[in-house]
Order: structure tokens, then sequence, then C-alpha cells
């Protein structure tokens, strides 16, 4: 099968390279050439996404990750007989709050079809995967729509979930560990690499629909224990502050400096960790257990000394359990 994957270079849309490669197909990566290279076995075409497209040959599937409605539109108006599998966002969800959502029972937001700075405009980005999943929807001759929600594991660019293997391998010199809220609080999560074997699967077999590209919702505590495991700390001594604590020294949820990774307010998103797994899981998702993903991502960290991490320093953990006991 040829593959073009719209990126290539990147999280995501690289695994889903190496992925398609690894499976024996006939990969081709479009990009800049900006942000890294493409997995050997794979071939580079040299695409600028807001300048006209090149001859993108006539692949049988195509993989985008696209945020930009324009890119889109161009896109699939340029292959509209490739199967497109989208990688949209559950962040194209207006309802944050209701839990155990799927793509039937959630509304979306309004989609924004003109392009948008992000930087400037942070808000726009679910909208934004809106308008794009309708672009698809309504000019490919067949497509899949997957939402992912975090996706982890080695390579991750945003620190979110890197936080916690770094921080609970550091137990030999920091034995106590501030987790935020309480041990039952859901958190979910999906390895880039669980991610990237389903996309080109849903490329192969033309899979149909729209998915939440998600693992099963799981305790925050179960999580940070299996996590701990794989990082060969069995038993990690957790000190659990609740969010009134934590947000009355201004500890920041979610992500970003002085934030506490994996942390979302409640009740105000207790939808954005809980979707329901089970169709993603009936068409063909498999996931990998938390302790590896755990180990896999602490080893990654160890051998990319560059490697982006987020969340509270040393200095300031030690802070906010002082201040909060």
């Amino acid at each position: 099968m040829d593959v073009l994957v719209l990126g290539g270079t990147r999280f995501v849309s690289r695994a889903v390279a190496q992925e398609a490669v690894e499976r024996g197909h006939r990969v081709t990566c479009a990009n800049r050439g900006l942000s890294g290279t493409v997995p050997a076995g794979a071939r580079h075409l040299v695409l600028d996404r807001d300048r006209p497209l090149p001859d993108l040959g006539s692949p049988d599937a195509v993989v985008d990750v696209a945020r930009q409605p324009s890119w889109v539109r161009r896109s699939v108006a340029a292959l509209p007989h490739a199967h497109q599998v989208f990688v949209s966002s559950i962040s194209a969800y207006a309802d944050e709050t209701t839990p155990h959502g799927t793509p039937e029972t959630l509304p979306l937001h309004e989609p924004r079809f003109d392009d948008v700075d992000l930087s400037a405009d942070a808000e726009a980005y679910g909208p934004l995967k809106v308008a794009c999943e309708q672009l698809v929807r309504d000019g490919a001759a067949s497509w899949t729509i997957l939402r992912p929600g975090l996706v982890v594991g080695p390579g991750d660019p945003t620190g979110r979930f890197s936080y916690w293997p770094a921080r609970l391998a550091a137990t030999p010199t920091r034995p106590e560990v501030l987790a935020p809220g309480t041990p039952e609080d859901p958190v979910q999560v999906i390895d880039v690499r669980d991610l990237a074997r389903w996309i080109v699967r849903c490329a192969e077999e033309r899979v149909g629909g729209v998915y939440d590209a998600v693992g099963p919702a799981v305790p925050l505590g179960v999580l940070l224990g299996e996590v701990a495991a794989g990082c060969g700390v069995p038993d990690p001594l957790l000190t659990w502050v609740d969010q009134g604590s934590l947000e009355r020294v201004g500890v920041s949820p979610w992500a970003g400096p002085h934030s506490l990774p994996l942390w979302l307010p409640r009740p105000a998103y207790d939808g954005m960790m809980t979707h329901d797994a089970a169709p993603a899981l009936a068409a063909g998702l498999v996931l990998r257990p938390l302790a590896e993903i755990g180990l896999d991502t602490l080893t990654w960290l160890r051998a990319t000394p560059d490697a982006v991490t987020t969340g509270l320093t040393a200095e300031e953990e030690a802070g906010v359990l002082r201040l909060t006991r």
C-alpha cells in the first residue's frame, strides 16, 4: 500500500510513518523538512502547505494531523480517492464536563473554516479541528476520523506525562512525591505507538467512522502506581494534596510552569479524561501496559538530554508540600 503521511517528522505523524514502514508499506512523508528527519525507509517529499501543492502522487491512504482548514481543503481536493485518516482531537468537543462521552453523545464546537494563528488564539484549536473534520467528510471518498485524548510515550514534545516517570524515578533522593487531587480522580492516556499502529490499521482496512482514540479511564492513583512500578519504584510514597489546597498555593493544572501535569480541576473537566474507550477497542485499538509506557518514556528521557519536561521543580514541589501540610 502507498501511504502518504502529511508530516512525518514529529511525535504522532512520525510514529505513524515508522509503523507504516515497519509493516511493509511504501511511505512518503510530505513536510517542509524543518523539524527533523523522516524515519528510515520513508521517502521525503518537500511540502509547504501554505503554498500550492506539488504532485502528491496517487496514494492509497493519507494520514493528516493538520489543524489549519486551508491545508486540509487543498490536500483532500488533490487526493479525493485516497482513504483519509484524519487525526483530530477530543478538543473538538464543546462539552468537557460530561463523563463517559462518545462521538454520538457529545456536542462539537462550531467549526472555524478560516486559518487561525494559534499562538494568538489558542482557544481556536478545537473549532479548527472540527472544520478540518468536516472538510474530510465532505471531500474524501472514504475516511476515518480519530479524536485522541492525551497522547503520551517516547518522543512526547509536551512533557506532560513525562513529568511523572522522571519524578517517580527520582524517589531515592526525593522520596515523598506530591500527587494532585485524590487517588480516585480519573485519567486517560494513549501511547503514541499504540495510536500509530491503529492509524495504520485504519488505513489498511479503510475503517470508516469517527472514534475517540483513548485508552480506558483509570484512577490517577492506579496510573501513578503502574508507572512507578515500571520505573523500578514499586511502592512510592504519594502525598495527595486536594484541589482546593493546590489552587490556594498557586499550583497550575495540566501542564506548564508551576504545574502538576495530568491534574485537571473537577467537576469542570470530569468529561475530558473519561471518554468511552469501548468503541475504539472494538475497532482494533490495542494498548500496552501503563508500566511499559512509564519505563519506555523514562528510557527515552535519559537518552534525550534536551527532551521537554513540564511541571513543578524539586524546589517548588518541596514548597507546596510544606505549605499544604
